[in-house]
C-alpha cells in the first residue's frame, strides 16, 4: 500500500459525476479508424495537448487539455447504473448478500465526500461535503455513493441545490422569518446550558453525536462566510455566462429528451466558489434531476450534439481556466468520470434498456476513461489504453479502488486508514493502488 506523500498540494476536490455513464469513444477516446458503427458519426479535433486528439462536441475544452491526465483503461463488470455509481463513489464491491447495492444506507461505506470530510476536514465554519445540485436517483432511490453510510448522517453532504434557478437558496440554509439569526443564536446558547446542566444523560454516544451535529448545523447556518460561498451574484455576468446560464429552458424536459443540462453552468461556478471558500469536497451531479442525463441508449448521436456536450464542453473548459487563472489549480483536484462508459458497437444490447440499433449505446463498463486535473495532477499525462474498439484495456487496467485510492491520496490521505462504524468494526478505507502516472 503506497502511503499519503506529505507534499500533496491538494487541498480541496471538486469531483464531477457524469451519472449515466457517458460514452468514451464521443470524448476521450476515440477511435477514428475503426468501422463506422464503432466510431461513430462524430470526428475527432486537435487539442492543446500535442497528438491528443478530442471530439469535435468539445471545442473549448480542446484549449484545455493540456491541463488534464487521462486514464483510459478504467475497468469493471457492473452493468447497473445504482451499483456502479456506488462502486465508482466509494471504491468499495457494490455487491452485498449476493445482491447489487441501490443505495446507501446506514451499512453501506460512505463516499469519496463523506470518508474525506472525516479524515481531512478544513477547519472553516463551512460544510466539508456539499453536493450539487441535489441527489441523483434513478428506478425510485437515491442512487449509491452519494451519502456517509455508516459514519452517520454527520457525514452526509450538505445539498445546495440548483444555483441556475432565479432567486435560488440552499435548502434549510434560510432561518424562518419568524426565526432570526440572532434568536437562532441565543437558542443554541440556551440549548448549550441545559446540556451541561443535565450532564448530557451521561455519557451516552448517540447524544455526544447529536449534539456535536446541532452545533455544527448552527455554525453553518449563522456564519456569514456560509451565505457569501453561496451567492453568485457577486460573479461577474460575463464570467457567469461563460459557464453558461440557462436562457428559459423548459425544466419539465429532461435531458434525454432535449431538455439539456440548464443547471451545468452555475453548479461548477458554485463548485468553484465553495472549494475557494474552503469546502474541502464538492460533488456535481450532471444528470437534471429527473434523468440520467448520459445514458445515451436511444438518440445517442443528437443527444451528445444538441442536448449534453454543448453544455458540458462550456462548463468544464471553463472552471479549468477559471482555477487556473485564479491561482487555484495547483490546490484543487478535479475529477471527471462516470460509473461506466457506452458499448463500442452501436446498437449493441448489454441491458434491459437496450440500444437502438442505429443510433443508441448501451452501458458498458469493461473500459472507459476518468479525468484527473490539477492538485499536483501532471497535465498531459496518458494512463492505460484501450484495444482498436475501445471495448477493453490493452495495457495497464485501472479499477474503481484505483481511481478511489488516487483521490484520496492526491488529497493527503492514505487509503490503508482504518475507518469504525458505529459498532467498533474496523474497516479499511480503501485497497485500491494510487495510479502513479496521475501522482508523478
Amino acid at each position: 500500500m503506497l502511503a499519503a506523500a506529505p507534499n500533496r498540494r491538494a487541498k480541496s476536490c471538486i469531483l464531477i459525476f457524469m451519472d449515466g455513464g457517458p460514452s468514451h469513444l464521443e470524448t476521450f477516446d476515440m477511435k477514428p479508424d475503426a468501422p463506422l458503427e464503432v466510431r461513430g458519426e462524430f470526428k475527432p479535433i486537435p487539442s492543446s495537448l500535442h497528438g491528443v486528439p478530442v471530439c469535435e462536441l468539445f471545442p473549448k475544452l480542446a484549449g484545455q487539455m493540456h491541463h488534464f491526465a487521462q486514464v483510459r483503461s478504467v475497468h469493471h463488470s457492473v452493468n447497473d447504473h445504482n451499483a456502479g455509481a456506488y462502486y465508482m463513489l466509494t471504491g468499495h464491491s457494490p455487491v452485498d448478500g449476493g445482491k447489487f447495492i441501490q443505495t446507501d444506507s446506514a451499512k453501506t461505506f460512505p463516499c469519496l465526500g463523506s470518508a474525506v470530510a472525516k479524515l481531512a476536514p478544513n477547519r472553516v465554519s463551512l460544510p466539508q461535503y456539499v453536493l450539487l445540485p441535489e441527489y441523483q436517483w434513478n428506478n425510485g432511490v437515491d442512487i449509491g455513493g452519494q451519502k456517509a453510510g455508516f459514519l452517520g448522517p454527520n457525514f452526509d453532504p450538505l445539498v445546495g441545490g440548483d444555483p441556475s434557478l432565479p432567486g435560488h437558496s440552499v435548502p434549510g440554509l434560510n432561518p424562518l422569518p419568524e426565526l432570526p439569526l440572532d434568536r437562532l443564536g441565543e437558542r443554541g446558547d440556551l440549548q448549550r446550558k441545559l446540556d451541561r446542566a443535565i450532564g448530557l444523560r451521561g455519557d451516552d454516544p448517540a447524544t455526544d453525536r447529536l449534539d456535536a451535529m446541532r452545533r455544527r448545523a448552527l455554525e453553518i447556518v449563522t456564519s456569514p462566510k456560509t451565505r457569501d460561498a453561496f451567492d453568485l451574484s457577486k460573479e461577474p455576468r460575463k464570467l457567469r455566462e461563460r459557464y453558461g446560464m440557462d436562457p428559459g429552458t423548459d425544466r419539465g424536459l429532461e435531458a434525454r429528451k432535449f431538455g439539456g443540462l440548464p443547471h451545468l453552468g452555475q453548479c461548477f461556478l458554485l463548485a468553484r466558489r465553495l472549494v475557494e471558500a474552503g469546502v474541502k469536497l464538492v460533488t456535481v451531479i450532471t444528470g437534471r434531476r429527473i434523468d440520467q442525463a448520459w445514458d445515451t441508449h436511444r438518440d445517442h448521436f443528437g443527444l451528445m450534439r444538441r442536448s449534453l456536450c454543448p453544455p458540458f464542453d462550456a462548463a468544464l473548459a471553463t472552471l479549468v481556466a477559471d482555477l487556473h487563472d485564479r491561482g487555484l489549480l495547483d490546490e484543487t483536484l478535479l475529477v471527471v468520470m462516470g460509473e461506466f462508459g457506452r458499448t463500442p458497437k452501436i446498437g449493441q444490447i448489454t441491458s434491459g434498456a437496450g440500444a437502438n440499433k442505429n443510433d443508441g449505446r448501451d452501458h458498458w463498463p469493461h473500459c472507459y476513461t476518468v479525468l484527473f486535473a490539477g492538485g499536483g495532477v501532471p497535465g498531459g499525462a496518458i494512463h492505460g489504453s484501450s484495444d482498436r474498439f475501445a471495448a477493453y484495456p490493452r495495457e495497464l487496467p485501472v479499477s474503481p479502488e484505483d481511481v478511489v485510492a488516487t483521490v484520496y491520496t492526491l488529497l493527503g490521505i492514505d487509503p490503508g486508514t482504518e475507518l469504525r462504524d458505529p459498532f467498533d468494526k474496523p474497516y479499511q478505507l480503501n485497497t485500491g493502488t494510487p495510479i502513479r502516472t496521475v501522482l508523478a
